[in-house]
């Protein structure tokens, strides 16, 4: 498995909330991101696709099915601002 390929959607959605992406040095995650230079997390797992990934490969239907199922599966934590949950929710559906 290789380095995840960060799309525009992600970037954009970065620059709404004022913080940087980029692909993630830990193994195990897609982006590493940051606000003012500062590392703050790491978010999305490698192995599972995301909504501009869903998007890409299979079409906007599929990718929006797929995300209203991602939100109601990760309802609990995509709330919280500023957790991973959070993040992962802004960046990558």
């Amino acid at each position: 498995m290789g380095r995840y390929t960060i799309l525009p959607y992600t970037f954009k959605q970065a620059r709404k909330i004022g913080v940087e992406v980029k692909p993630s040095k830990r193994a195990d995650k897609k982006i590493d991101v940051f606000k003012n230079g500062e590392y703050i997390c790491s978010v999305g797992a490698m192995g599972y696709n995301d909504y501009p990934t869903f998007w890409k490969k299979e079409g906007k239907q599929y990718a929006d099915e797929r995300r209203k199922l991602y939100k109601m599966r990760h309802e609990k934590d995509r709330h919280i601002k500023y957790s991973n949950g959070w993040f992962a929710d802004q960046l990558l559906w």
